[in-house]
């Protein structure tokens, strides 16, 4: 049963799916429920032997901002949204607790598990990136074959704010991104412009923003006259070849990370996400949160 916030639209004759993240009052972030449709449409493609390319884009201007942050912690099953409860104790009685580290991490591995699907996807995938590319939208894109951004295109992992910087897949990041990109942008919580790195050639193309859509389509259409099975070997040869230079361990350890890093001490004078948006709601949380980092430049 689909509810429509993710789509994906057939065409036969060159070969191309598109899929439309549609959610685009939130900024087209994702919850658990969207994601899993969001990889139905995935396997869907992936089984299809008529298609060769697929073409990612979101609603609204917006590519991804990645994990619907109003949903923080609930993933993991607890009782409510702010991740303040989850279960009960040993005698059945009702109260506050942490999730598990043992339910953080088999969540995690099947959050991940949808990543590494999508980083050793069979089909050509080609992401068009406008808008926003953060958390989760961020790491697609730079996962992508083929990533066409709009120069204005907010990234990076703001989300390392508020659950430590050893979230997402920090082996991709350091791989696609270079160390010392890589520290900064998940050190701080720093968002820039895709504009600012577009001489590092981290992304396929970089272009001004009405371009996007127009470069994402002939990037699709180039790539799908190569022949699917071609398409499907060299696939795997890339994966070979970036997981014995780069992403060794990366299954393991990256669900590892991010599910010890959601079960942070937090002390008196840092920022707490989870506590503040109980106390003021979402949208205050996220203003607190960037006052709380807004450090002046010398």
């Amino acid at each position: 049963m689909t509810d429509g916030r993710v789509r994906m639209d057939r065409d036969d004759e060159q070969g191309i799916a598109r899929i439309t993240l549609s959610n685009p009052e939130r900024k087209n972030a994702w919850d658990p429920s969207m994601r899993r449709e969001f990889a139905a449409h995935l396997e869907v493609a992936a089984y299809d032997d008529d298609i060769k390319v697929v073409l990612l884009r979101g609603d609204g201007g917006v590519f991804s901002t990645g994990a619907d942050m109003n949903n923080a912690y609930s993933w993991y099953g607890g009782k409510d949204s702010t991740g303040a409860k989850d279960g009960t104790d040993a005698n059945g009685a009702g109260r506050p607790r942490r999730p598990s580290q043992r339910r953080r991490l088999l969540t995690d591995r099947q959050t991940f598990d949808f990543y590494q699907f999508y980083l050793g996807f069979p089909k050509v995938t080609v992401a068009e990136v406008s808008g926003y590319a953060l958390g989760g939208g961020f790491e697609l894109a730079l996962m992508s074959d083929i990533a066409v951004v709009a120069s204005d295109t907010v990234i990076g992992m703001p989300a390392t704010r508020f659950l430590g910087p050893a979230l997402g897949s920090v082996h991709m990041f350091f791989h696609r991104l270079g160390p010392v990109l890589a520290r900064r942008l998940l050190l701080t919580g720093d968002t820039i412009e895709a504009g600012e790195i577009a001489h590092l050639g981290i992304f396929t193309e970089v272009v001004e923003p009405d371009a996007v859509t127009a470069r994402a389509e002939w990037w699709a259409a180039r790539t799908s006259r190569m022949p699917a099975d071609g398409i499907v070997m060299a696939k795997e040869a890339f994966r070979l070849v970036e997981q014995l230079s780069a992403y060794q361990g990366e299954q393991v350890l990256s669900p590892l990370f991010h599910a010890y890093g959601t079960n942070l001490q937090f002390e008196a004078d840092e920022f707490n996400f989870v506590k503040t948006r109980a106390e003021h709601g979402t949208r205050k949380a996220f203003e607190m949160r960037d006052a709380h980092f807004e450090i002046p430049e010398p």
